[in-house]
Formats: structure tokens, sequence, C-alpha cells
């Protein structure tokens, strides 16, 4: 046997082998003719089986023949004890699962068998000796060492026995294997945890399924979810109450918005215990979508008697992870007939979370019950939350302007608010409301969104007045009649910089209303598909936090259809169309390019507002406004004069005239329109080609 010994195995004597796993281990190589590997090819199980004798015999020869005479002889001796008994801890164990799951006698000594096959190292030795086995000569192998008959095996190892329906062990089915790699438990900890001690069942999924945290909000926390929870909160609670099975909830919206706290109050608020589904092993690696289903699976099992929900985060690793672009298939789609028989007859109520709904098969979103959505918080909402969580780190004006981001979901909030709470005392009070800002801003900035400073350079300036806007349409009387109604379809168009988009902002805070802004860049994309479900979301953003939706380029999705040259701007279009005819609130629509736009775009909008450049009174009396905002003098009359007496001026002009004074301050009213006439001049080489203007 000195053949192929290895080092480590001389260095490391092995333990006397356990009589059942030397039972096991004897049927192996004589019964099942195992020996004719051994000889020669393991010294470690040689010794583990009482043959060290044969090891290096340098003095004396070598016999096989003796070898295999003295197996048969150990194998005798064993067969007359015939002591199966498992160790103690691990049938205690065993018969504490079987209780709980419904193991029949014939499964509980395969689970036995399996487990002391994955833990002990000479076993497993012992079993690569029969070579690679194919699922069906599996069954006869277990047959000959566990003395069963073979409809029991067979019973014991099928996909809808009790073994594979809990997860604890499952066999691969495809092709040939080692017997240990055929045989597959829980979990990679599984065999260590069952006979290490006497415990609770529910500790043997520590590693795959663990007690959810307990909440820090309650479900009055989710107020904008008030439509939903009002079916979702009684479903469950009556679903629990009854036993129900195939309860199954999808929740799912964008990272950090609070699913996870979300899944957590309700737990909480019905009176159940919550498991969560571990995505992660103890070392901190990924567990594949594979090994989570397992444990899905064993949870159901488990808990299917306690007052208890399941918890299954990021589903993604189950539904979408099939590397598509190659023709694979999701862990879903490859168990797509299990998992739909789960999602119809599960016993412990699941809710599966997930940070986007897209590429999910729909044959599995018609099985769940329901779908919620959960996106970042309204307006109102994430200023409570910020005030709550950071409230000692900012003052209420920094609070407000960072609850203005329409993307900055709580998970964001708390993460910046923990690093800077960490390292307050460097800082000042304003210098730790600035970390802070700084912070939630790179990570929305990473995330694809705009940071929180974006927009403030084009905030209404305190003098902001809507008569001096050159619009066809009384302003004041229609924000007074929108105060009554708050229910319109405006759209604005006119020249770059006369006042569409800040006439839309003024308009929202005199009817005490979020403003949710989106250009084109936000909502358009090179992906088919996805335009639409940006306009889509846009407005339902809009209808949730009661905000004033305003779109700014509205030409980029509102072209004529009759010269579309692909069927997505078609499609573009009408997903515009309809999302404004079921649209509830106040939409204004901006342009700077009325033609080419779709005629029945145009006829759904209750007002077109002409807004064009300003008029001589307008200019003069925004002049003597703009130089007492700058502190400059005002105007001498001939400077007045001057003013009135340019074309193409904007209120846009003005703006940009502000903040260049910021860094290159001017010195009068005098340079001021000097400036303006500049800007003027610019405009008149291409204002001859905005057709609508006269």
């Amino acid at each position: 046997m000195r053949q192929r010994r290895h080092a480590v195995h001389a260095a490391q004597p092995p333990q006397p082998a356990a009589p059942v796993t030397l039972l096991w281990m004897l049927r192996m190589l004589v019964p099942l003719a195992g020996h004719r590997e051994l000889v020669g090819s393991d010294d470690r199980l040689a010794r583990s089986l009482g043959l060290g004798e044969w090891i290096d015999p340098e003095d004396r020869g070598f016999d096989a023949t003796a070898v295999r005479a003295r197996l048969r002889e150990l194998h005798r001796e064993a067969e007359r004890r015939q002591d199966s008994a498992l160790p103690a801890v691990l049938r205690a164990n065993i018969d504490r699962l079987a209780e709980l799951v419904g193991m029949s006698e014939a499964e509980c000594r395969v689970l036995g068998f399996a487990t002391m096959l994955h833990h002990e190292r000479d076993l497993d030795s012992a079993a690569d000796t029969l070579g690679n086995l194919s699922s069906s000569a599996i069954v006869d192998v277990l047959g000959a060492l566990l003395d069963l008959p073979e409809q029991d095996v067979r019973g014991a190892l099928s996909v809808q026995g009790v073994l594979a329906r809990s997860g604890l062990l499952s066999v691969d089915r495809s092709g040939t294997k080692m017997l240990r790699s055929k045989l597959d438990l829980l979990s990679d900890q599984f065999a260590d945890s069952i006979l290490a001690s006497e415990s609770d069942p529910v500790a043997l999924l520590r590693d795959m399924v663990a007690p959810s945290a307990p909440p820090r909000l309650s479900l009055d926390d989710f107020g904008y979810l008030d439509e939903a929870l009002a079916i979702l909160r009684p479903y469950l609670e009556q679903a629990v109450a009854d036993n129900r099975q195939g309860v199954n909830i999808f929740v799912y919206g964008a990272p950090g918005t609070g699913k996870s706290e979300l899944a957590r109050s309700l737990a909480a608020a019905l009176g159940c215990e919550l498991f969560e589904v571990a995505s992660e092993d103890e070392d901190g690696d990924p567990v594949t979508g594979e090994r989570r289903l397992r444990a899905y699976r064993a949870a159901q099992s488990f808990f299917d008697r306690r007052r208890a929900m399941l918890l299954f985060d990021e589903v993604e690793d189950v539904f979408g992870d099939s590397g598509s672009a190659f023709g694979l298939r999701s862990t879903a789609q490859r168990r797509k007939a299990w998992l739909n028989r789960t999602l119809e007859q599960n016993r412990v109520p699941t809710l599966w979370l997930s940070n986007s709904i897209d590429g999910i098969d729909p044959a599995f979103m018609r099985r769940f019950d329901m779908l919620v959505e959960v996106p970042v918080p309204p307006r109102a909402q994430r200023e409570r939350i910020l005030h709550a969580t950071c409230g000692d780190l900012a003052d209420a004006a920094t609070l407000g302007r960072m609850a203005q981001a329409g993307a900055l979901a709580p998970a964001v909030v708390e993460r910046a608010a923990s690093v800077v709470r960490a390292i307050r005392d460097r800082f000042d009070a304003v210098g730790s409301a600035r970390a802070l800002e700084w912070l939630a801003s790179r990570t929305l900035e990473a995330q694809g969104h705009p940071g929180l400073n974006v927009g403030t350079a084009v905030q209404l300036p305190g003098h902001y007045d809507p008569a001096f806007l050159n619009a066809d349409a009384d302003l004041a009387g229609l924000a007074d009649g929108l105060a009554q109604t708050r229910s319109a379809r405006l759209c604005l168009y006119g020249p770059p910089g006369t006042g569409k988009s800040a006439f839309g902002r003024w308009l929202a805070d005199r009817l005490g209303m979020p403003l949710l802004l989106k250009s084109a860049s936000d909502l358009m994309s090179k992906w088919v598909g996805d335009s639409e479900k940006a306009i889509a979301a846009a407005f339902r953003q809009a209808e949730r936090e009661g905000a004033l939706l305003m779109l700014d380029e509205v030409d980029s999705f509102l072209r004529e259809r009759g010269g579309a040259q692909h069927s997505w701007e078609v499609t573009r279009v009408n997903e515009m169309l309809t999302r404004m005819e079921s649209f509830s609130g106040v939409f204004i629509a901006s342009t700077n390019l009325m033609e080419g736009i779709d005629a029945a775009a145009l006829r759904r909008f209750d007002m077109k507002i002409r807004f064009g450049y300003l008029e001589a009174t307008q200019a003069a009396l925004m002049l003597e406004r703009q130089c007492a905002a700058l502190g400059l003098e005002a105007p001498a009359p001939d400077v007045v004069d001057r003013v009135r007496r340019l074309a193409l001026l904007t209120p846009g002009d003005f703006a940009a005239l502000a903040r260049r004074h910021r860094f290159t301050p001017f010195a009068g009213g005098a340079q001021v329109v000097e400036a303006l006439g500049q800007e003027c001049a610019l405009k008149r080489g291409r204002s001859t080609s905005i057709g609508f203007l006269a």
C-alpha cells in the first residue's frame, strides 16, 4: 500500500473508526468490491480499517491476497456485531428533525449516513473506492449499506420525499459522481452542526436562515403606502390565522427604499416571527441561488407550525442569475415546476424582496398574491426621516433642502448620518451639516441621480414676480384657479429663457405642492422600452407625492408620430399620452420648439401658454429690480431708455447676469445694460428660426 502514500496521513494517524462507520466502510470494500481500488491507494484508510501492519513493509513482501482475506475477516466480524447505532448526538438531532418534518425511519437512516459521509474523512475515502456512481446505482449502494429495501431507499431519495421537500438532502441527478458529491446536504456546515451538540432543529439552519433584526420603524412610517397596506396587512393577518397555503408577496423598489424595514414592521404588527433566508455564508461569501432555495425549502418545513413569516431578500439571486446573453437559464427557470408548486403550496407566508421587477418571468409573477412597489418616500416623509435620523447633525434649512432630492432613499440618509456621527467631534455645527450633505450627494451621484447641490442655482430669487413674464395668459389668475381644482395639463412654449421653468417652480410654491422636475435626459434611454418605463415611473411618483410634475423639453417625447422612423418612437408618444390622460394632478410640459409636436398630444393639453420676450415696460422694471437686488444704484433714465430698446430680452438674461455678478461684479446699471445688449446680439442670428414668434 506504499505506492501512493500521502505524507500527511502518516504524520496524522487516524482515530479508530466508530463501529457504524467501520461497518459501512467494510461493506463498501467487501460486498460492494471497493477493495479493488483500496490496495496501493490510501494508507490512512488502511490504518483506519486495522491494516496498518501492511504499510511500509520494507523487510517483507507485500501480499495483496492476504490483505483481501483480512478485509473479509474484518467484514464478517463487523457483520456479527451489527453495531449500526449512530453517534448519540446525531441520533437525537435526527429524531428531533423527524418529529418536525415527518421523516420515516428509512429517511432518518439515509440522512444519518449522508451526514457521516460528509463529516468522516475515512468514510468518504472508502466511498471513493466505489468510483463514480449514477443516480440509480446510489439506490443499490445505499440499500446494501443500510440494510434497506430498494423501494424504501428510492422513496427516501425521491424528489417528492420529505428529505428533498425539506431541503435536508437532495440527490445530484446530473451524470455520474462520487457518492459524497451525489448526496448533497442542506449546507456546508450542516454535518458539523448536527454532530456538534443536541439543539433546537431551527439552530441547524443558523447559517442559512436566521431571525430577522427587530424593526426600527412602524407601519405608521409607511403612510405613503396606505393603499397597498390597506389590503396587505389584513390579508396577511387572515392568512396567518387560517394557516393559508401559497401566500407570497412580491415587494420591489430601488435599493435603500426600506423594503426590508417594511417586512419587519409588518411581521411586528402581526405578532409574527420573521426569519430571513441568508444571502451570505458565515465567511461573508455569497450563497448561490440554488443553495438559497434549498434553505427556503427547509425553512418552510421547519417553521410551518409556528406563527412565522419568511423574508427572501435579493431574489435576483434566484430569478435573475441566468447570464442570458449566453442562452443560460436562471435558477428559478431551471427549477420552474418546483418553484411554481412552492408559490402555490408553501405553508409559511413569504415576502420576496427585489430591487427590480424587470426580467422576472411573468409565469412567476402571476403566482404572487400581491405585488407591492416601495418607492423613495415622498418629500414630506423624507423630511420626517431626515429630522428623525439627522436632526442632531444639521439645521432645519439643510434638512429641508436635502428633502427636495427625489431620489434620497432612507438607507442613503442613515449611512451618511452614521459616518458624520462617528466623527462629529471634528466639526462644528456648520461643518457637520456640510459633511452630511456632501456624503449624501456623492452617494446619489454614484447611483446615477443628481446630487443635492443640483438645482440650487436655479431656485427662484427672492424678488421673483410672474408679472415679469410676457405670457398670453393671466398667470396669477391661473394659479388662483388651480388652487381650487389642483388638476390641469398645461403646455408652456416659447424661446429659451422666457421663464417657463421658473413659472413651474413658482406655481408649485404657490399651490403648496412639491415640484417633480424631469428633463428629457432623465427619461430617455437607448434601450427599447426603458423610456416608457421611466415616463410611467415619473407620473406614478408625482401621483404618490402629490407633486406638480413638470417635464422639460417635451418635444423630445411628443414628436409627430406620422414622421416616426422607428416603432419605439410611436410607443414612447403613446405612453406619454396615456399617462397624461390618467394623471389627476397638475402636469406642466415646456418646450422651445412647438413645431412637430404630435397633434393628438396638443389636444390633450387644457391650455397652451405662449411665453415671449420681455416687453419694454417689463424690461425697464426688471432692470430697476435687478440693480436693487445686486446692491447697485438705481439706473439713470438714459440707461433705462436703452434697456427698453433692447429686443429679444428674457428673464433668463437677467438671471445669467446675476450669477455673473458673483465673480465679476458690475459697477452700475450701465454695465448691466451693456451686458444685456451682448446677450441679445447673440440671439439675433437665430431668432428667425423660431417659427411661432412674430
